[in-house]
């Protein structure tokens, strides 16, 4: 398995990856939409996108993708760990775990002061991935959205 950034040559197979983690949220396959999205972050540098890849195959088996805020109280950046599947095919083998690690390098290399994940409360194995990895559950604050 190989770890590495996307860049805009990628885009078939991030966006083949991208449209299937739509797909696990139940979301209606739209490949095409999936590709104008991540190339647009991409063009635009809004976040970063982590590749694993079958060494042996070229296959996608994975990725994270990785957006910047910022923290005022802190005056630092975090990144936030946005979105994260690893295809089916390739489950079980340490995918997630190498992506996440990367995740953690893309901090660290940027100075952060760390990374931010949601998952949903049903969503167990995330969960239990998260806490074998090191992340902290915040219990002190609450999260809000206004639709708009």
């Amino acid at each position: 398995m190989i770890i590495r950034k996307a860049f805009p040559e990628d885009i078939e197979t991030a966006a083949y990856l991208f449209d299937h983690y739509r797909q696990f949220y139940e979301q209606e396959s739209d490949i095409e939409s999936a590709r104008d999205f991540l190339s647009e972050r991409m063009n635009k540098n809004e976040s970063v996108i982590f590749l694993a890849m079958d060494e042996d195959t070229n296959k996608g088996m994975g990725f994270v993708q990785l957006y910047p805020v910022f923290t005022s109280v802190g005056m630092k950046r975090i990144w936030i760990l946005n979105d994260l599947y690893v295809h089916e095919d390739y489950r079980k083998q340490g995918v997630a775990e190498a992506l996440i690690a990367r995740s953690k390098d893309l901090a660290s290399e940027t100075n952060a002061a760390g990374l931010l994940l949601e998952t949903h409360s049903s969503n167990i194995p995330a969960q239990k991935l998260y806490d074998k990895i090191g992340f902290e559950k915040d219990d002190e604050h609450f999260y809000y959205y206004l639709k708009v």
